[in-house]
């Protein structure tokens, strides 16, 4: 397995992480049995990184992750963590909560529920508009000093907020959404991470499988299903999505790779502070990611993969109103 550094202060991890948020949360029904072997062959594969949030499944991911890693060797794999959104009984989302002391506690039921006594990454979900990142990024501070957390990450945050945070303890990577048809960091706040060596955790890669190569307008999904709500998989804006994905298709054709191959490809030759996250939940799906790692793309391939799929291709926002409105990375 190839590795990456997550910035000049994280980690050495798997050049490809695994999500595992879908296993318990936001794309449907889930198979537990399938999750946790998909789990098990990611670690015998070489991915060391693994990616979870306390609210994916109100606490369900991390309980899998946890019964899932029994009996496998502490440093043999990475834990990043996220924290901080707030979620009713009902699966609504209700806000994010970084106060020092909601930190701590997060923290707390994390460990419990994850089997463990730190984690590798912590990071806020988001940035509450009520806490200065100052003070979030102090109880991590803290509980970096106290060997409860390895290093400080943090997630959809602008260049400034990121500056701010870098300041008071040093962030080693910044997790946020980039993909062939997600550009966004690469104006400010690719630049920014970069001038000051913080790494990035690229999730989203493969648009929650709206560049798979596997989506078709057909596909049912049920209530649960987050996608259901997206911009990007509804009406025409899935039409001309779809029609993006046949000009990858053709590209990928010939190379004898498959879209999804291609695109994780295009992450991983965007540069080496880059870690793209793979959400598959199957065996199958995450097979398909590895072979990514073999995908050599040249010059000329990335020229024509960005004449196929200029930046603003994309139609639709990558979230709905709600969901935008709490990006500090899109303001």
């Amino acid at each position: 397995m190839q590795q990456r550094k997550l910035g000049n202060h994280g980690p050495l991890v798997s050049a490809i992480g695994l999500g595992c948020m879908g296993m318990s949360d936001m794309y449907g029904r889930t198979d537990r049995n399938e999750s946790i072997a998909t789990i098990h062959a990611a670690l015998d594969a070489g991915i060391t990184l693994l990616d979870t949030g306390d609210f994916y499944g109100m606490g369900h991911n991390e309980m899998l992750l946890g019964e899932a890693l029994a009996g496998r060797p502490r440093d043999g794999y990475q834990l990043s963590v996220k924290f901080g959104a707030q979620r009713g009984p009902d699966s609504s989302w209700l806000g994010y909560d970084a106060r020092p002391a909601a930190v701590k506690t997060a923290l707390a039921y994390s460990l419990k529920r994850l089997r463990t006594d730190y984690v590798d990454v912590y990071r806020p979900a988001r940035l509450d508009p009520q806490v200065p990142i100052e003070d979030t990024a102090g109880a991590i501070a803290d509980l970096v000093k106290a060997g409860h957390v390895r290093h400080f990450g943090l997630s959809e945050m602008a260049a400034q907020t990121i500056q701010r945070a870098n300041r008071v303890l040093p962030v080693c990577d910044l997790q946020i959404e980039y993909s062939v048809i997600s550009r966004g960091i690469e104006d400010r706040i690719l630049p920014a991470c970069r001038e000051v060596g913080i790494g990035i955790t690229a999730y989203g890669v493969l648009a929650r499988g709206l560049i798979s190569g596997h989506w078709n307008k057909d596909r049912n999904t049920d209530a649960r299903d987050f996608r259901t709500h997206n911009p990007r998989f509804q009406g025409d804006n899935l039409s001309r999505n779809l029609a993006l994905v046949e000009l990858l298709r053709g590209l990928a054709e010939r190379r004898d790779v498959s879209v999804a191959q291609l695109v994780i490809a295009w992450v991983l030759a965007r540069g080496d502070d880059i870690v793209p996250l793979v959400g598959a939940r199957t065996r199958n799906r995450l097979q398909e990611a590895l072979g990514a790692l073999d995908v050599n793309l040249d010059a000329d391939d990335l020229a024509a993969i960005e004449r196929a799929i200029p930046v603003g291709a994309a139609a639709g926002e990558r979230y709905n109103t709600h969901g935008m409105a709490s990006l500090d990375s899109e303001r």
